[in-house]
């Protein structure tokens, strides 16, 4: 049900705010914001609140620079780990022209125009991600360090999982939120932590997972630590995956359930479409040099493939029944941008069954010790970043779902940071400094 403006207004004026952030993302799905006092909050319903969007990673040149913010109503939502007197409030903002029409390099509009052609043809997606994340020391000065929180392994329990009330406290409030936490553990890697929450719409979930990242980085804060969502922060342990489950939704009814002849065609189309076009997207899914030194280890896909329940698998069927049955893509990681990312994706399986593409067979053998004569048949996804661009700058597809500027931009943006990294003599150097803080 959506929430109208008087509604956010009367909320405002009887809960105690007094401080009101304007939240969005730039192009690579970073967080930014602006803070307006109550007052203001009637005028950026109306006209919006102009920002230097020059300033903003892959937006407008100097000479266009004035862009507003225009909150979404829908979005409200009171950040519980800021004070609780004279409270702070949340919105997500539609970006637009001082024309009042919608910016070309707002992602979260991309998302939501792929939603409604979807909706259009009579589907809807629903998506739940499973984001995991690193839990690192600091030092004396506040600073991150590479040392984790803990030794603990998948699963483990105190005292071997130093995280448990760190989870807790994160889980606490995202529930506050409106974000409803499902489960919670120690993952693989030592101070490496997931936090799961249930399926939602997918602009909604997208967003869900912006508000997510920075309720882990606030409260791992509180505690003395730094999150890290960065794919490979440690180079010999595991890496950090984003998790996309998706299922299909025709008139109500689930297509991935079993039962419905027509309705798994339709599933089985999907998951081609995706297994078909992720070489084109993975520059956008797996977004930087350090994403590649996941795929192949610790339970990251290589190869373009799917299975029932198999961890080995870039799409996996999980068990599951009913209204919970889905599939999985394996492959991205938590330093997408999720608009473009799910856009995509959701883009690649409509793909699938516009053009009723068959399901290839499923691979039911552990594609990490598989014999070279199976592995060889299969299609790789890129070994590296340089290689996924150049799929994405050939890809048709990615341009039928982004417009033409956030292309050309995002890109160009790529490209310059590739090269920086290619000619900086140690690597992982160069990722502590200028990715592990910033992702």
């Amino acid at each position: 049900m959506s929430t109208t403006i008087e509604e956010v207004l009367e909320f405002i004026r009887y809960n105690d705010v007094k401080f009101i952030r304007l939240s969005f993302c730039d192009l690579l799905g970073r967080q930014k914001n602006i803070s307006i006092m109550p007052d203001e909050l009637p005028r950026a319903f109306e006209h919006g609140i102009p920002f230097d969007a020059h300033a903003i990673n892959g937006f407008t040149d100097i000479t266009k620079s004035d862009l507003l913010l225009v909150p979404d109503p829908d979005t409200l939502s009171v950040l519980p780990w800021r004070p609780q007197q004279g409270r702070v409030v949340r919105f997500y903002c539609s970006i637009r022209n001082p024309d009042g029409s919608v910016f070309w390099g707002d992602t979260r509009e991309i998302l939501k125009s792929v939603v409604n052609k979807v909706s259009q043809k009579g589907y809807s997606c629903m998506i739940g991600a499973e984001c995991e994340f690193y839990l690192f020391k600091t030092d004396e000065n506040g600073d991150p360090t590479i040392t984790p929180f803990d030794n603990g392994g998948y699963l483990d329990v105190s005292p071997l999982d130093k995280g448990e009330n760190v989870r807790r406290e994160i889980c606490l409030c995202l529930e506050e939120m409106g974000i409803k936490p499902e489960t919670s553990h120690h993952e693989q890697g030592p101070g490496q932590n997931e936090i799961d929450f249930k399926f939602s719409d997918a602009v909604n979930s997208a967003d869900n997972l912006i508000t997510f990242k920075q309720v882990v980085r606030s409260i791992a804060a509180r505690n003395g630590l730094f999150a890290s969502f960065a794919p490979k922060p440690l180079p010999d342990k595991s890496g950090s995956g984003l998790h996309i489950n998706m299922s299909l939704m025709q008139n109500g009814y689930n297509v991935f359930r079993v039962g419905n002849k027509d309705s798994s065609k339709a599933a089985e189309s999907f998951i081609a479409g995706i297994l078909q076009k992720i070489t084109e997207i993975t520059a956008f899914l797996n977004p930087i040099p350090n994403s590649y030194e996941r795929f192949g280890n610790f339970e990251a896909p290589k190869y373009v493939s799917w299975s029932y329940g198999n961890r080995s698998q870039l799409v996996r069927i999980p068990a599951a029944r009913d209204d919970r049955m889905r599939m999985e893509l394996r492959s991205p990681d938590p330093a997408t941008n999720p608009y473009l990312a799910f856009a995509l994706v959701i883009g690649a399986g409509f793909y699938g069954i516009e053009n009723n593409l068959a399901l290839p067979e499923s691979i039911n053998v552990d594609l990490y010790a598989a014999d070279e004569r199976i592995t060889g048949l299969l299609p790789r996804l890129p070994g590296n970043l340089e290689d996924a661009l150049k799929l994405a700058e050939e890809s048709e597809f990615v341009r039928s779902i982004l417009n033409e500027q956030v292309f050309a931009n995002f890109m160009n943006l790529k490209k310059k940071e590739l090269e920086a990294y290619n000619q900086a003599n140690d690597k992982y150097e160069y990722f502590l400094g200028n990715y592990f803080k910033m992702i």
